[in-house]
């Protein structure tokens, strides 16, 4: 009876990675389809403090979207090794330690943010706004 158990664990875990990867999949699509292309007829534009923005932002926005990505794997993993423990302690103390730095990385990344967004609020300074 344990090990049907077991196996119907491991199958609907799979099934619900499997169904985050999927939405992963689609929300990266819809992020990156909202990066400007470049216009190829018009040649390239010359280097500048405006493409040094540009470079800045994109490098900005997708290792913030990378962070929370990497964030949400080890999510999913230290759950899975929650899941298969088996109520060994060491093995549920390891998940549950993992579970808990995971979940701090994702909540100082948004205080991170709602500090900066506080900043401009209050001040009028736009700090999200990365100009020269």
């Amino acid at each position: 009876m344990q090990a049907v158990r077991l196996s119907f664990v491991i199958r609907y875990t799979i099934y619900m990675i499997r169904r985050i990867g999927v939405t992963l999949f689609l929300l990266i699509t819809y992020y990156l389809s909202l990066i400007t292309p470049a216009f190829a007829d018009l040649g390239p534009a010359p280097a500048g403090a405006a493409q040094l923005q540009d470079l800045f932002l994109r490098i900005l926005n997708i290792s913030v979207a990378l962070a929370f990505f990497a964030l949400l794997i080890v999510l999913i993993y230290a759950g899975f090794r929650y899941l298969t423990s088996g109520g060994d302690a060491k093995s549920l103390a390891g998940a549950s330690q993992a579970i808990t730095w995971a979940l701090l990385g994702v909540l100082f990344l948004a205080l991170a943010w709602l500090a900066l967004k506080l900043i401009e609020i209050f001040t009028g300074v736009k700090v999200t706004d990365f100009q020269i």
